[in-house]
Formats: C-alpha cells, sequence, structure tokens
C-alpha cells in the first residue's frame, strides 16, 4: 500500500511539513485525554453527585406519599425544603413533559438523565432546558410534583474549565514550538538564498548560524564558494597569459604571410584567421561569466539597442514585437554577447532573423528567429555543447563557426537563472532560439 497520493495535499516547504509533525500529535493527544478520560470523569463524578441527590428526592417522594392530603406533606416538608437546597410543586399532568429535554450541548446533562431513570422510582420526566435550574417530574399519591433543584447539585459547576484550560495551554505550546520552528528554519532559507545567488553570479554576506549541522552546511558551502572563486579567478589569469602568448605568434605569422606572394598567402592567412578566431571564441567562451556585473536594465531597451546595432552591420535582422515594461537584474555584457552570437548564428544560417522580446510579469523571454534549415530535435541538445558540429549539410557554405555561439548563449541564460530553449520557429520556419529568465 502507498500513499504517494498524500503528497499532493502535505505541505510544500519544510516549515510546514514540520509543523504538521508537531501539530497532528498534540491534536491527537488532546482528543484522546478529552475522550478517554475527561468525558469518563465527568461522567463518574456526575453519576456520582446524581446518586446523592436521588436519596433526597426519595425522602421527598416518602413524605408526600406518607401525608395525608397536600397542605399536610407541604408542611411536613417545609423545613426540610431550604437545607436540602429544594423546592417543590404539584402540577397538573398536563404540565409534565412528554419527553427529556436538555440542551444539545449538554454532554453532562445525559448522564444525569440516565443515572435518574435508572434509580429513581416514580420519575416521569427530566428537563435540563435551563443551564443553572434542573426540574424532575415526580409521581405522587397526589399527583405530579415538579421538584426544582439547582444544576451544581447534581453536576460539577465548571464541566468545561478543564477542556479550556487544556486546549489553551496545548495552543500556547503549539504556538511556542512554531516560534522555535521557524527560528531554527531561518538559517536553512539563507544558506538558499546564497547558494541561488552564488549561482547568479552574486556573493551576498553570509555567516553560518542555527543549530550544529546547519552551521557545518554553511562552512562546507563558504569552502565550495571560495573554491569556486578561485578556480574563476586561476581561469581567467590563465587565459590572461593564454591570450597573450597565443596572439602575439598569430601577429607574427599574419605579418610575415603578408610578405608572401598574396597566391600562395591566401591559404595560410585563411588560416591564421581561423585560428584568431577559434581562440577569441573560446576567450569569450571561458571570460565572460567571469565577471559579475549585475545592474538594473531595461531588457527591450537593450535588445533594441543590439538589434539597432546589427543593422547598422548590415545584418538582416528586424525587431517585430516588444512587450512589457520594466527593468530586470542582468549582465549586460555577457546578455549583449548572447544576443550578438543568436542573431549571428540565426542570419549566417539564413536570409533573415527576428527578434522578439517579452516582459511578463515573472519571466523574461528573448526570442531570435530564422529561415535557416533549424536544427533537427535530436540534435538540440548537443548543439548547446561547447565546440558542437552538427550536420555538415547546416554548415555548407556558411563560413567557418567554432561551435561556441550557442554555447556561450546558453551559458549566459544559466547564469541569469533561466535557460535556452531551441525549438522550431512558426513565423519564418527555421529555428527559434529563446532565452528565458524568471525574475
Amino acid at each position: 500500500m502507498t500513499f504517494r497520493w498524500l503528497k499532493h495535499y502535505l505541505p510544500q516547504s519544510i516549515f510546514g511539513r514540520t509543523a504538521l509533525i508537531i501539530a497532528v500529535p498534540m491534536v491527537l493527544l488532546q482528543v484522546v485525554v478529552m475522550v478517554l478520560f475527561v468525558q469518563r470523569h465527568f461522567e463518574d463524578v456526575t453519576a456520582q453527585m446524581t446518586r446523592n441527590l436521588i436519596r433526597e428526592l426519595e425522602l421527598i417522594a416518602q413524605i408526600t406519599n406518607d401525608a395525608e392530603t397536600v397542605t399536610e406533606a407541604e408542611a411536613m416538608m417545609a423545613p426540610l425544603l431550604p437545607s436540602l437546597e429544594l423546592s417543590i410543586a404539584f402540577v397538573p399532568p398536563q404540565e409534565v413533559p412528554k419527553v427529556n429535554s436538555r440542551m444539545w450541548y449538554d454532554l453532562s446533562g445525559r448522564t444525569v438523565i440516565a443515572t435518574l431513570e435508572s434509580t429513581m422510582p416514580g420519575l416521569l420526566a427530566v428537563s435540563l432546558a435551563q443551564d443553572r435550574m434542573v426540574s424532575a417530574y415526580l409521581s405522587t399519591d397526589f399527583g405530579p410534583a415538579r421538584v426544582t433543584f439547582a444544576r451544581r447539585r447534581v453536576s460539577a459547576s465548571a464541566p468545561h474549565q478543564l477542556l479550556v484550560i487544556m486546549m489553551g495551554f496545548g495552543l500556547l505550546l503549539v504556538a511556542v514550538a512554531f516560534v522555535y520552528l521557524r527560528n531554527q528554519l531561518k538559517p536553512v532559507s539563507r544558506l538558499a538564498d546564497a547558494a541561488t545567488a552564488f549561482g547568479l553570479g552574486q556573493t551576498p554576506r553570509y555567516s553560518p548560524s542555527g543549530a550544529k549541522e546547519l552551521r557545518a552546511a554553511g562552512r562546507a558551502f563558504l569552502d565550495m564558494r571560495a573554491r569556486i572563486e578561485r578556480h574563476i579567478e586561476q581561469r581567467t589569469l590563465m587565459l590572461s597569459g593564454v591570450s597573450h602568448d597565443l596572439r602575439t605568434p598569430l601577429t607574427r605569422m599574419k605579418l610575415e604571410l603578408s610578405m608572401m606572394d598574396p597566391a600562395d598567402a591566401a591559404p595560410l592567412l585563411r588560416d591564421v584567421a581561423e585560428m584568431e578566431g577559434l581562440v577569441n571564441s573560446f576567450l569569450d567562451f571561458a571570460g565572460d561569466m567571469a565577471s559579475v556585473e549585475n545592474a538594473e536594465l531595461d531588457p527591450r531597451g537593450l535588445v533594441e539597442e543590439i538589434v539597432h546595432d546589427a543593422e547598422r552591420a548590415g545584418q538582416a535582422v528586424t525587431l517585430y514585437e516588444s512587450e512589457g515594461s520594466g527593468t530586470v537584474m542582468l549582465r549586460e555584457r555577457g546578455m549583449r554577447r548572447a544576443l550578438e552570437n543568436l542573431i549571428g548564428n540565426a542570419v549566417r544560417y539564413g536570409t533573415r532573423a527576428e527578434v522578439s522580446v517579452r516582459l511578463l510579469p515573472n519571466q523574461l523571454r528573448i526570442a531570435v528567429e530564422d529561415d535557416g534549415p533549424g536544427i533537427p530535435p535530436g540534435q538540440r541538445a548537443d548543439a548547446l555543447k561547447p565546440f558542437a558540429r552538427l550536420d555538415p549539410a547546416r554548415n555548407q557554405n556558411k563560413g567557418s563557426g567554432v561551435g561556441l555561439g550557442l554555447a556561450i548563449a546558453s551559458d549566459v541564460a544559466r547564469a541569469h537563472g533561466g535557460q535556452l530553449i531551441l525549438d522550431d520557429s512558426a513565423r519564418l520556419g527555421g529555428l527559434r532560439a529563446e532565452i528565458r529568465i524568471g525574475r
């Protein structure tokens, strides 16, 4: 037997689930105590007090039956009634209730009625309609008699006091537990926020706190963050050295080839240019995400500026949709390079490209579509890998791409907490590359 269906009804947060673990046993304990102890306790106490009163009712009934007249019975009972705290009145039969009555919430009243019916001879009816008074109708030789007495004579004066105290303290304990639990879970939320921010390229101030295990997890996160930052710094320094070491001999080779016969040097110059493009693309891919510049930017303005620059550079690209307004935390350099790569790929493999930007309430979507051959669904995951080479038919006569354009755009999207999605373009029939970033 499985309980997977319960997952749809359980809280999703650790606070909610832990609170449920605390609250459910507390409520069950209260119910068990009320049912098995409190109810039985009040039933026993009520039955005992009712049996004590029945002796007095039997005495009243005996005195009444021993008298010759009603006047004599009243005279004989007059000295006793004040000390017994009882009052008696003879009523006509039509005033006797047909059935016993009590308030619906009067649980102890049920025990009072049951005890009187099982023990008191000559009992006609019992009325507990009034909270503070009880009326018992007895059969006598002079007709029905209504004996009235205080309710406190047959049940505890405050039968619900223990229940109220128990529930009040139970709620107080649950509230204290919730406050303590929230304080214990704050370090978990702070750690999650710090990890999320670091994944987006931010380094907020964070110090471990909370229980021993949480502090250990926090210190492990700080150590990991420090190692990653050192790795990024070392990679950046290494790439700076690689850039200098590779570009210098390439420049010398270009100078030497410029002195050769142009016909002989042309193939070598193409090779050198391809090598230089490969080096520059690799440095861009590895170095762009090392920077952590984040700023509130208007994505519509940024996309319009990038499209305008591409048009001025002679690329067949247009902005066909711009929706929404507002600002988003973006890395301008990384986002600019990602869109430039997507536009460059679109005009390389197609004849034209169209760009759209939509700023939704919780998401930013920037799409670049082309009328080229597209990418088959089975190859789209590979297309996002660095230096990936797809079907030769897609690259035929389309220039010397090095396979980093989509990889850079995908890394930029992930660095912003989003993703790059490749799909078919319904508008142009080619590829649709869309960057989706939640905010």
